[in-house]
């Protein structure tokens, strides 16, 4: 699915755009699902016309965003870049406010809101809607992944934002990806990026999905329903670190940790339990 080209750009640029990947009657049919009641009722009761909004866990909120997780169109992109055993970390349904000139999103790195033992780790965004630079659309630091993990903290606390602007102040270095609805961008979990202000009137919708390789232990942060669902391959019981050393700061939840510890969400426990072997006939019951 992806070019040895495609895979060498993702790996010296920290970023990828896929064009047309869903068709219309795809994009359409996650748009009807973005107007289900409990979708809806998640976005009204976070305020979603006056701010944005990170909708989680996407995948348990609709069928249509669960199968969208494990489509074998985004996977075997992931599956390029990441390895074949293939987990979901979380998904989220990103909206932007209608109301012109809401909806910024500060400059960051993903893996700085959930470390872990290595960095096989990316972003997959499906554009639901048009994204231009109108509307607020992504926009990525090229090679910045290279950088490793950047400071995220204010007084030893997470932050949320990258602290360190001179790595997105050089605007020859800084790539707006605007896109047509079906299309998808993936980004390593270390890519610095941000969105703008929304100044078109109008909402704009991506379904994110956080993919990482099955050896990737998460050290911090949030643990959704769905995070450890096993979308691809196996589990090989098995964690992978990479040589160095992080710089952890406290969390305002759940402990210093987050929820980290317990790895599984509980959507993704019973999604990854293997189905009961049927017994045999006449078997004793009781």
């Amino acid at each position: 699915m992806l070019t040895d080209g495609e895979v060498a750009q993702y790996r010296e640029d920290g970023f990828l755009h896929c064009r047309g990947v869903l068709d219309g009657e795809d994009v359409e049919a996650l748009r009807a699902a973005c107007d289900d009641a409990g979708i809806r009722a998640g976005l009204n009761a976070r305020g979603y016309e006056e701010k944005i909004v990170h909708l989680h866990p996407l995948t348990t909120m609709h069928a249509a965003f669960k199968a969208l997780a494990a489509d074998a169109r985004i996977l075997e992109r992931v599956a390029r870049l990441i390895g074949p055993d293939l987990q979901l970390q979380q998904s989220k349904l990103a909206t932007k406010p209608p109301r012109a000139g809401k909806g910024q999103f500060q400059w960051h790195q993903d893996f700085a809101f959930f470390p872990h033992t290595n960095t096989d780790l990316l972003a997959v965004f499906v554009m639901l809607d048009d994204c231009t630079l109108e509307n607020g659309c992504l926009h990525v630091v090229r090679g910045s992944h290279g950088l490793g993990l950047l400071d995220h903290a204010q007084d030893g606390r997470f932050s949320g934002a990258c602290q360190e602007a001179r790595h997105f102040s050089d605007p020859s270095r800084v790539v707006a990806l605007e896109g047509r609805a079906g299309d998808l961008t993936l980004h390593h979990a270390l890519t610095l990026h941000a969105s703008f202000n929304n100044l078109s009137g109008r909402p704009r919708r991506g379904a994110i999905y956080q993919y990482r390789a099955a050896d990737a232990y998460q050290l911090q942060g949030r643990v959704f329903d769905d995070t450890g669902w096993q979308v691809r391959g196996a589990d090989r019981g098995r964690i992978r670190c990479d040589a160095g050393a992080l710089a952890i700061s406290k969390r305002a939840y759940g402990g210093s940790l987050g929820h980290a510890e317990h790895q599984e969400g509980p959507a993704a426990r019973e999604w990854n339990a293997p189905a009961a072997e049927p017994q045999p006939a006449g078997a004793a019951m009781g």
